[in-house]
């Protein structure tokens, strides 16, 4: 069974830096990657950086240039290094690790984290 736990949330203020954890516990069997996803009150839940196997990684527009993705070659753990934090940044931060799924090929199913809460005040 596979299992995520986040740590690293917080409150900050904006131009800060906080740094998110996430340990992955379990074997995926085909990983299509893992990252991290946020929500904000009223939002729906986005994608904030994805990292694949081979290391390639793509980020949100919103936070390019200051948040920074890196995993170990396992894939045991995934972290965020967020800087010049904004007002904006403020959500629930989900880690998020992807199996190819046997159904549906090419798609990618999810498991999730259960959540840290990043408050940055202006």
């Amino acid at each position: 069974q596979v299992q995520l736990r986040e740590s690293g949330g917080g409150s900050v203020q904006a131009g800060g830096s906080l740094k998110l954890s996430c340990e992955v516990s379990g074997y995926i069997f085909s990983s299509c990657g893992m990252g991290w996803y946020r929500q904000a009150p009223g939002s729906r839940r986005a994608m904030v950086a994805w990292i694949m196997r081979d290391d390639s990684t793509s980020y949100a527009d919103a936070v390019k240039g200051r948040f920074t993705l890196s995993k170990d070659k396992n894939e045991e753990w995934v972290a965020l290094e967020m800087n010049s934090l904004e007002p904006d940044d403020t959500a629930v931060y989900y880690c998020a690790a992807g199996q190819y799924s046997d159904i549906a090929p090419g798609e990618c199913d999810y498991f999730w984290g259960q959540g840290t809460q990043v408050t940055v005040a202006s």
